[in-house]
């Protein structure tokens, strides 16, 4: 399949947080005119070896990609249009934004450029908190923000929230509800914090000096996260993303139904023809190699089988589960042939339930979504 989505990696941001593990540098002395030709290299390049069809999603993230000045994100805006002009009616152009990195001459240029969704990380709402993660936003920044993008005239915006915070507690989490569904957003994703090996926070873990919430209260964070959106009209479409109705991302179903898209930029993957690739992250190292070639650091085929269980983990993050029938469309084999087993087993242990041709998590599962995941790898029947 054509692709349909393209994601851009722009690598840089005002100050690292501690928790990301993503290829980011802090903006201070970086090449970043040079990278944006870079950038425009690789569109080139990867346009003519895979020329686009119609573009039904465009994703600029980072990094923060609102760290760029505007022309800058003028001069980004018109070579993403020359390299993928045909755009769907509808089409999602997200960029991502850090509270307080977007003003009112950035935002003009972004409407003019097509962009008409914002996603904010605002992550927390507790003052001290936000210090201790390594944001560098304030909480009235976050207000202020979506104001501002909503007087230029983007209101498709999402928040996101994250729990499972050093010394968050579920009181936090409800403060961070509470101020959240006060400035009325299309949607929130609402991630649980991840230790990554190499941030400041994996360290910290090695050392015993991350005081983690406990697994109980983690959890009452995440349900009562669930409880509250739900009750403001929000559904939960995917494990950690709520929207209002026909509001969810069109870019991040992409990979949820694990099709095809462009991914650009340094460190950004990529899935095209039955390829995945990750193209190199140093930002040297890309604009050189931008100058002779396509920037990959690594690619390879798909395996069939691999490509089987792709879609059973992605598609199944989706709380309207799967259907068999796409499943026996695109590998030409039913799902219960491949999968029997495994689908048997979690269908017995009220991890996974049937609802006509489809299948999907059951709370419980909902739950347990890694230990359902995991249980398809190795597991096929060919």
């Amino acid at each position: 399949m054509t692709p349909g989505a393209v994601y851009i990696h722009i690598p840089f941001c005002t100050h690292k947080c501690h928790y990301c593990d993503f290829t980011a540098y802090v903006v201070g002395g970086q090449p970043v005119d040079d990278y944006l030709d870079a950038l425009e290299r690789e569109m080139a390049r990867t346009a003519a070896e895979v020329p686009p069809g119609r573009i039904h999603s465009i994703f600029i993230g980072g990094g923060t990609p609102t760290v760029l000045e505007p022309q800058q994100l003028e001069k980004l805006f018109n070579d993403i249009r020359r390299h993928f002009p045909d755009r769907a009616p509808g089409i999602e152009f997200t960029v991502e934004a850090n509270p307080g990195t977007t003003d009112p001459s950035k935002l003009a240029v972004m409407r003019e450029g097509g962009v008409n969704r914002l996603s904010f990380g605002a992550q927390t709402f507790r003052p001290d908190l936000l210090t201790k993660i390594g944001r560098v936003h304030t909480v009235d920044d976050i207000g202020h923000s979506v104001e501002q993008a909503r007087a230029a005239g983007i209101d498709n915006l999402s928040l996101d929230l994250m729990f499972g915070l050093p010394e968050q507690r579920v009181a936090d989490m409800e403060v961070a509800l509470d101020r959240s569904l006060e400035l009325e957003p299309a949607h929130f994703s609402v991630y649980s914090l991840k230790v990554e090996q190499g941030t400041v926070f994996h360290k910290q873990w090695l050392q015993g000096e991350l005081p983690l919430p406990t697994e109980d209260d983690e959890l009452e964070m995440y349900q009562l996260t669930r409880r509250r959106l739900e009750a403001a009209g929000y559904h939960q479409y995917e494990v950690s993303n709520f929207s209002r109705p026909g509001m969810e991302s069109k870019h991040n179903a992409t990979y949820w139904l694990n099709e095809p898209y462009y991914g650009l930029g340094a460190g950004a993957h990529g899935y095209v023809g039955g390829w995945r690739h990750q193209n190199v992250k140093g930002v040297s190292e890309y604009i050189r190699l931008t100058r002779e070639k396509r920037p990959i650091a690594d690619s390879h085929r798909v395996p069939f089988v691999e490509e089987m269980e792709n879609h059973l983990i992605l598609g199944l993050r989706l709380l309207d589960g799967l259907d068999t029938r796409v499943f026996r469309r695109r590998y030409g084999r039913d799902l219960g042939d491949v999968f029997g087993p495994v689908v048997d087993d979690l269908l017995r242990r009220g991890f996974l339930h049937t609802e006509g041709e489809r299948l999907a998590l059951t709370e419980t599962g909902l739950l347990f979504g890694n230990e359902v995941f995991a249980s398809f790898l190795g597991e096929a029947v060919i």
